[in-house]
């Protein structure tokens, strides 16, 4: 099992939208998947079309039991979603995101899905660096970091590899950046492919391949709460999904050497 957070500073730069492109990507490959919503706003919850039972991922970082998951995790409500499963969001979740968070309290999801197994669990972590944020790395094996092409694109990269480094020293050893998702791209907008270019040079390989465009047919799927796949117009994005998701696939192989 591989588990991957994926994580930005700001709202609106479409993190939920990486998280669900992967979900899509990752049932069509058919991997037993769960999505993780830590995000209070529970977008990823409503979009996967999940029917959540009273209890949400709050619950399971209060007491991370297996009885608390069994009773929490449900199914997508994606046709044909088959082991696509989602641990719901609740803006109940928020009463959790104390930014003085540490210690033993950023370990309770890390053991959660230590009771769990899937071939890759999502973690759709809200838009800052408080508790909920540092759980999510602290349970994750690798990090993506969403960034829109804008000026202040390398900042937040910068940031939040800096609490990656930070978590990786204090509290999650094994924890690693898988790199930068640049979302929500415009060619005909100059300073988006200056921004993309100013990326590269700072980052080099972090920054992967490729980056997603912005287009409508994200939001239309999202609307619907249906996959992107299912969505007529959708196969430029949907491809651009399977690569990343041969990225994490890469990423799991070289997990899987590293502790046999």
């Amino acid at each position: 099992m591989v588990v991957i957070s994926v994580c930005s500073l700001k709202g609106g730069v479409g993190k939920t939208s990486v998280v669900l492109g992967l979900a899509d990507a990752a049932m069509r490959k058919g991997l037993a998947t769960l999505v993780v919503d830590l995000d209070p706003q529970g977008d990823a919850t409503y979009a996967l079309g999940a029917k959540a039972t009273g209890s949400a991922s709050g619950d399971v970082l209060e007491s991370p039991k297996r009885k608390v998951l069994e009773q929490t995790i449900v199914a997508s409500g994606w046709e044909g979603a088959g082991e696509l499963h989602v641990l719901p969001g609740a803006p109940s979740t928020a009463a959790l995101d104390r930014p003085d968070a540490q210690g033993e309290s950023l370990h309770t999801l890390r053991k959660a899905l230590g009771k769990l197994d899937y071939d890759l669990v999502l973690i759709d972590a809200p838009p800052s660096l408080s508790g909920l944020t540092r759980s999510a790395l602290v349970a994750s094996d690798r990090a993506i970091v969403v960034a829109e092409p804008g000026a202040f694109a390398v900042n937040a990269a910068n940031r939040l590899f800096a609490a990656i480094d930070d978590l990786r020293r204090r509290e999650a050893g094994g924890l690693q950046p898988l790199g930068i998702v640049v979302n929500r791209f415009r060619p005909s907008v100059r300073e988006h492919a200056e921004q993309v270019k100013v990326l590269e040079r700072t980052f080099g390989p972090l920054v992967l391949s490729p980056v997603l465009a912005d287009r409508a047919v994200v939001q239309r799927a999202q609307g619907a709460r249906q996959p992107l796949s299912a969505i007529a117009g959708s196969a430029p994005m949907t491809d651009a999904y399977a690569a990343l998701l041969s990225r994490i696939g890469r990423t799991a192989k070289a997990l899987r050497r590293r502790t046999s």
